[in-house]
């Protein structure tokens, strides 16, 4: 751009701050800039680069930009202009004054020589009505927000405008969206009361249907009254017991149901048309249902009525979902009446399945006794360590002691396996499986999964020792409402299906296999096809962290008998299950069942053997990655075992310390929202992200599979995976937290995406994204094994004291780069609370009880740790306890803290999907054709007609 001249002055101020650099201004945070309109003065100064559209101007890097500075003396006399000179701004020397316009981009070379910049303009004197005209301008050397302070000193006033623009490259650029942001409105329609016209629903499972009835478990009208008025029930201010058990946990069933309707309703559209689809069906566009906004899965089902106001109400069920778009199926009056110009208003439903299935779960939960609901009411007991030659001679000594413990359990009170990420508890749990099956030949094992891909992975491990196992007796449950695509055709004999629909065989099959692996939910199935109580010598529950106490409860209330060996497997600092009910979140919906016990019951909080193993050693990450988590969450007790090498990757991104494989990037960009679409994006973090992969995998230093991308927001990985298809790297994987938990990659790269202090503050109140979230934190940063980069603003992470940490460790090893550091944060926390604020362990493993009743200043409210409910739980109310004081904002559906994909996100998910159709991996199954596959036990004959039948979503009960 020429050249430019510096010419400060000594008397240096600022509204915006004292020093004369920029370091990061929050463009959208009305504390942060100067109130322009609310100026009154005789000298009126103008705004350069105003915003478009509320976000700043955009410029491509290597282009001029330039806007002017009109500076006019409306007085009646004639005012001495001192000065006007760029006080500071952030990239340092990135924007110039001038007296004349900048040449364009396309001018000749000379121009573009000739032109001098200024930081400053010499004094001078406006007349009255007189007006001067400043040119600033800027050429961005790389991407990101570019500010700029300009100080206008004049007369007596010295006024200060700041100027925004974000540089953007091609990619960033093509990412782009004109359609600004606008909240999804409400539907203020409602259906006048009417009998509504049943459709036609898919075909069942079992055309006998299965042996044991799911109860409806509707919602009692009282109860439904008092939560609806925003009124909190006496049962959430008591103490958990085994007398308020079902109470207790119904209602807050109750809350996340109820929230789930009112949400779903937000869906609701009007004047809406659908087209024929073949002879049977209509098919609906569903805005947003690609992203499961709604989720919709087969099975559900809408209601339609024409569009006026004496038209009957429909039901249309869901008989399948593509894209965008749903297939229905209503009564065959309304398919005759049906033209494609028709228009209707619809509204939607969820599936209470699963709901229901969570309501029989706690309700049956009581007969389990104390030894599973209350340990510390059950005598202690003393295991006697069961003596056994590993089969995978690679297991250590903490994995070893965890299998001896679980082999001499003999039935309650469960068993845990803490385990960290990376220390091998999955293999811990496959270990104790195969000595149960090689030694114990009345063995029958049930391994439960949070989600489809932690089964599958359980599955893939146990076939890794397929030479100890018949493949006849392992047997791989899914839903019904789970893709056939979705499933590994390596794993195709371990499942059941008919017409590429999955199913539960009958209960003479089921009793044969001897190891069955199923998601939490999926295991209702088992007992709906008869399998009793006791059948099971061993009930292990991997992921326990993840799952919410009443889904916990579904494989132990229905099939845990008084001797059956409960083992739980998991980490309480790990991601948590799935709320989205933010108020019974609050009230311990948001507990798991492993946390309550390391809460509430001292034989799991001080490490007691007997119930309780921890493992340490992680083979996982490097030792850098690991220092800091280890020191974080878990006491510095983890000890690294992989090597530490020094991968040629670090050399194609520059690594500033090779012995230091975790790298911070700063960029300050741009968080954005589109269309009705809640969900944010950072096209500038998009493309840097896409910059560093191209590094890493230039020259093949690293292939596509060994590298993952971990972002909190569902736009933002939209936006990422839009980006890679250009450069043709659609096998790179792209996700949230929850879609890598439990998975690993050579290299992680993390987005953080949040460039605005105040959407930090919003994330921080609810409890979403990465910042704030210290489950999601220590998730992510632990997914790597040889290389940890974050992309994102440090001027925003340094907020949250987790992150700060990151921060300013990578910059203490000598490991950051991009725009200038922000100083040393001020958080309210001691070193002494530094671990273990927020989730219980055992006394030594990052848990400090007398820290947490002391010192605790934290995200989250004591009311949010165990469910001893009494005063506690009262901050969730207000003084007279009865009405709730935080309400979700109007115009947003939040979800708690550990939604799959950011709650923002996912306003509207069944319970039953997000634990069934996670980001899955496939899966293996059978085929029947009216007899079980070859590689059955023993051949035998369905009950007939049994396999004829389609089914409804994750249902496994009769209707």
């Amino acid at each position: 751009m020429g050249t430019y001249l510096r010419n400060y002055s000594d008397d240096e101020f600022s509204v915006a701050g004292e020093k004369p650099e920029v370091e990061f201004m929050d463009y959208q945070n009305d504390d942060t800039i100067q109130d322009y309109a609310s100026e009154d003065g005789p000298v009126v100064v103008t705004v350069p680069f105003p915003f478009e559209d509320g976000k700043p101007k955009s410029v491509l890097v290597g282009e001029t930009s330039a806007d002017t500075i009109i500076i006019e003396n409306t007085s009646p006399e004639p005012v001495n202009l001192w000065s006007v000179r760029i006080f500071s701004s952030n990239p340092e020397d990135s924007y110039v004054l001038s007296m004349m316009r900048p040449p364009l981009n396309d001018a000749d070379e000379e121009a573009k020589q000739a032109f001098l910049g200024l930081t400053s303009v010499e004094d001078r004197t406006l007349m009255p009505g007189q007006t001067l005209t400043i040119w600033l301008s800027c050429m961005p050397k790389d991407i990101g927000l570019h500010t700029s302070i300009v100080h206008v000193d004049i007369g007596e006033e010295k006024i200060e405008r700041v100027a925004f623009l974000l540089a953007d490259d091609n990619i960033s650029k093509a990412l782009f969206s004109d359609k600004p942001y606008s909240k999804r409105r409400g539907q203020n329609k409602k259906f006048e009361p009417a009998p509504i016209v049943p459709g036609c629903r898919p075909t069942r499972q079992h055309t006998q249907g299965f042996k044991y009835k799911l109860p409806q478990f509707a919602i009692p009208a009282d109860i439904r009254e008092l939560i609806e008025s925003k009124q909190r029930p006496d049962v959430l201010s008591e103490e958990l017991s085994m007398i308020n058990y079902a109470q207790f946990f119904s209602t807050l069933l109750v809350m996340e149901e109820l929230n789930l309707e009112e949400e779903m309703r937000a869906y609701d559209m009007e004047g809406v048309s659908m087209r024929r689809r073949g002879m049977n069906f209509l098919s609906l566009e569903v805005p947003g249902l690609a992203e499961r906004r709604p989720s919709l899965v087969q099975g559900d089902f809408i209601v339609a009525r024409y569009a006026r106001n004496d038209a009957r109400p429909y039901q249309g069920f869901i008989h399948k979902v593509e894209a965008d778009e749903i297939f229905l199926k209503f009564d065959n009056q309304f398919h005759f009446n049906h033209h494609d110009r028709n228009q209707y208003h619809v509204s939607f439903t969820y599936n209470r399945v699963n709901m229901r299935r969570l309501y029989k779960s706690i309700h049956e939960a009581e007969l389990l006794g104390p030894g599973i609901l209350f340990p510390c009411q059950s005598p202690c007991r003393a295991v006697k360590r069961c003596p056994f030659k590993p089969l995978n001679p690679h297991i250590n000594t903490e994995q070893a002691d965890a299998v001896a413990m679980i082999l001499g359990c003999r039935g309650v009170p469960p068993y845990v396996i803490y385990g960290p990420p990376g220390t091998g508890k999955t293999m811990t749990i496959i270990e104790a499986i195969l000595q149960l099956y090689t030694a114990k030949k009345t063995a029958n094992i049930l391994i439960c999964a949070a989600s489809n891909a932690a089964a599958d992975h359980v599955l893939e491990k146990l076939l890794l020792a397929s030479y100890l196992i018949r493949p006849s007796d392992i047997f791989r449950l899914n839903a019904p409402s789970r893709q056939y695509e979705d499933v590994n055709a390596d794993f195709i004999r371990f499942c059941f299906f008919e017409d590429r629909v999955f199913k539960c065989p009958p209960s003479q099959a089921l009793m044969r296999y001897k190891i069955i692996i199923s998601t939490y939910m999926s295991s209702s199935l088992l007992q709906a096809e008869g399998i009793r109580r006791g059948h099971f010598t061993h009930i292990f529950l991997d992921e326990a962290g993840q799952a919410s106490e009443p889904e916990a409860m579904v494989p132990l209330s229905g099939l845990c008998g008084r001797d059956t060996v409960v083992v739980l497997a998991g980490d309480p600092k790990q991601l948590g299950p799935v709320v989205f009910c933010k108020q019974a979140d609050k009230e311990g919906l948001g507990i798991s069942y492993l946390q309550r016990l390391f809460f509430d019951f001292e034989q799991y909080r001080t490490g007691n053997p007997n119930y309780v193993t921890k493992l340490v050693r992680n083979y996982r990450c490097h030792p850098a990655i690991l220092e800091l988590p280890s020191e974080l969450f878990y006491g510095g007790e983890l000890i690294a075992c992989k090597e530490d090498e020094v991968p040629s990757v670090y050399n194609c991104i520059g690594l500033p310390n090779k012995s230091f494989p975790v790298l911070f990037v700063g960029i300050q960009g741009c968080d954005e929202r589109e269309g009705t679409n809640p969900s944010w994006f950072n096209r500038i973090e998009v493309s840097k992200v896409v910059s560093v992969i191209r590094n890493l995998t230039k020259g093949g230093a690293v292939s596509e599979v060994d590298i993952g991308v971990i972002t909190p927001y569902r736009q933002q990985v939209a936006k990422i995976k839009k980006a890679l298809e250009t450069f043709e790297m659609s096998d790179l994987k792209v996700g949230s937290v929850e879609q890598f938990q439990g998975q690993e990659r050579e290299v992680i790269i993390i987005s953080t995406v949040r460039s605005t202090v105040k959407h930090n503050e919003f994330d921080k109140f609810f409890n979403l994204g990465f910042l704030t979230n210290y489950q999601r934190f220590n998730v992510a940063i632990t997914r790597a094994k040889s290389l940890l980069i974050i992309v994102g603003n440090p001027h925003i992470v340094t907020k949250d004291w987790h992150w700060d940490r990151l921060l300013r460790y990578c910059a203490d090893n000598g490991s950051y780069q991009g725009c200038p550091l922000p100083p040393p944060e001020s958080h309210s926390y001691s070193d002494e609370t530094k671990y273990n604020k927020d989730q219980g362990g055992p006394a030594g493993w990052g848990y400090n009880q007398e820290e947490e009743a002391t010192n605790y200043n934290y995200n989250q409210e004591p009311s949010d740790f165990g469910l001893r409910r009494g005063s506690g739980a009262q901050s969730a109310a207000t003084n007279n306890g009865t009405k709730w004081s935080e309400e979700l904002p109007e115009d947003e559906n939040l979800a708690s803290n550990n939604a799959e994909v950011d709650p923002e996100e996912m306003p509207k998910q069944h319970v039953e999907e997000q634990v069934e159709q996670g980001d899955v991996q496939p899966n293996e199954c059978w085929t029947s054709d009216d007899q079980v596959h070859d590689a059955c036990p023993a051949k035998f004959t369905f009950p007939p007609g049994w396999c004829d039948v389609s089914a409804i979503p994750a249902s496994g009960w009769d209707d």
